[in-house]
């Protein structure tokens, strides 16, 4: 009787108090997690599966994802939500985002989470090439996701039309141009209907030509993200290199479509393309031909930037949710949820340990392209990254296009593109 009593008094007290007897439960923390996805399809399942999935693991807290359009997209919804006072809790953007991100004191540090030794171990399994991206003065601020290299995709039916090997890619400049011009097909007007080789200069061409600056020997930043090196001769030289290519007419001229290189790798209008390895996915299930992936070719040296995805946590949500998020990351990034992932995309997962699992190490050896991204990030360096990044990276889009399409020469497309950036990075020196 005395229980029932009890009971009963329980109760009032709640109803008075607008509660009720669920919420002696503690409800769940609620993570919104902002995912730069701009249409639905295998990317946004596989995300709403893992999210499910942690949810099961985890059930005092929910993840919500928001697919909130392009990168671009996502990075400005994402500062206008902090702005506001209601930011996403956790975030994927760029990794070329993060000078960004803090100079609008946007998000908190990784390490500020980090407190057991198992956490530790964690924060160091990552490859060191994508933490380039993922640290600035002395402090973590970024996990790597979704992370990628450029490689080099060709079409080996149209290797061995051409009287070329069907497994010996490019494996310098000069061998480049000279395959693309073999690989060449013109019809009885003349009119190029195969195109030896194709780079893509819209949506990221500061990216694609990142990396053949550093095949040349430049970096175009410096680690502090307020220094550039457009104007530099072996960047100038770099850029020639691609005019070159389009004069030779083995790469279409002008702007060269991101978006439309994979189709027309597909339909055989290219028979080389040099795009993301978070496309190798979408190249194995269309590509009606053998293909093959390698390393891009050398210049002076091999290299090709990082690139993709990071976690961040914003500093505006409250701290459950922080910590909430930092658990979440942590989870999704481990080996056998990083290996596959970058089975069901193409991204490069993003540890040693993630290769070491069984998922992974059975799929290279049935898949070896599936290999050649990662055994690039030894000769990669860190994505163009700077203060006041987004108009830093017009100047230098604006600089190649003009090259491309022949308004400028190199040299003054990049000496244009230098002035730009050191206005507008002269007040982070």
């Amino acid at each position: 009787m005395q229980r029932k009593t009890f009971t009963r008094l329980l109760i009032s007290t709640l109803a008075t108090a607008g509660l009720s007897a669920p919420a002696l439960a503690q409800a769940p923390v609620e993570i919104s997690f902002f995912y730069p996805v701009a249409v639905g399809g295998p990317i946004t399942k596989t995300i709403d599966g893992y999210a499910a999935d942690f949810a099961r693991d985890n059930p005092g807290i929910k993840v919500n994802p928001i697919y909130a359009g392009t990168y671009q997209e996502t990075i400005v919804k994402a500062l206008t939500a902090h702005k506001s006072g209601q930011p996403p809790v956790t975030s994927v953007l760029l990794s070329t985002d993060m000078f960004t991100l803090i100079d609008e004191d946007a998000i908190v540090p990784i390490d500020s989470f980090v407190k057991t030794a198992d956490d530790k171990a964690w924060l160091e399994s990552f490859y060191p090439a994508f933490m380039l991206n993922s640290r600035s003065g002395g402090k973590t601020w970024g996990v790597p996701f979704q992370r990628s290299t450029i490689v080099l995709y060709y079409n080996k039916e149209l290797f061995k039309a051409a009287g070329l090997d069907p497994n010996k890619a490019p494996t310098t400049w000069a061998e480049m141009a000279d395959m693309a011009k073999k690989l060449t097909v013109k019809d009885a007007s003349g009119k190029t209907t195969q195109f030896g080789v194709q780079i893509p200069s819209s949506g990221f061409p500061y990216w694609l030509f990142q990396a053949l600056a550093i095949q040349n020997g430049v970096a175009l930043a410096n680690d502090a993200g307020n220094t550039v090196r457009f104007d530099d001769p072996a960047v100038v030289q770099a850029l020639q290199y691609w005019v070159d290519l389009a004069k030779s007419g083995a790469h279409p001229g002008g702007i060269v479509e991101w978006g439309a290189t994979p189709k027309d790798f597909f339909e055989k209008r290219v028979a080389m393309m040099w795009t993301t390895t978070g496309n190798l996915t979408n190249v194995r299930n269309n590509a009606k031909f053998d293909f093959g992936v390698a390393m891009l070719p050398a210049g002076k040296q091999k290299g090709s930037p990082t690139g993709g995805g990071n976690f961040y946590i914003f500093k505006k949500s409250t701290p459950a949710q922080q910590e909430a998020a930092f658990k979440f990351i942590k989870w999704i990034t481990q080996p056998e949820r990083a290996a596959r992932w970058s089975m069901d995309t193409g991204y490069v997962a993003v540890s040693p340990a993630a290769y070491d699992t069984a998922t992974l190490r059975d799929y290279g050896k049935a898949f070896p392209p599936a290999l050649v991204a990662r055994d690039q990030l030894p000769f990669a360096l860190a994505e163009f990254s700077t203060h006041d990044n987004q108009r830093v990276t017009k100047a230098l889009n604006d600089g190649l296009q003009a090259a491309l399409t022949g308004a400028k020469t190199p040299a003054d497309a990049m000496r244009d593109a230098q002035r730009e950036a050191d206005r507008l990075l002269r007040s982070y020196k």
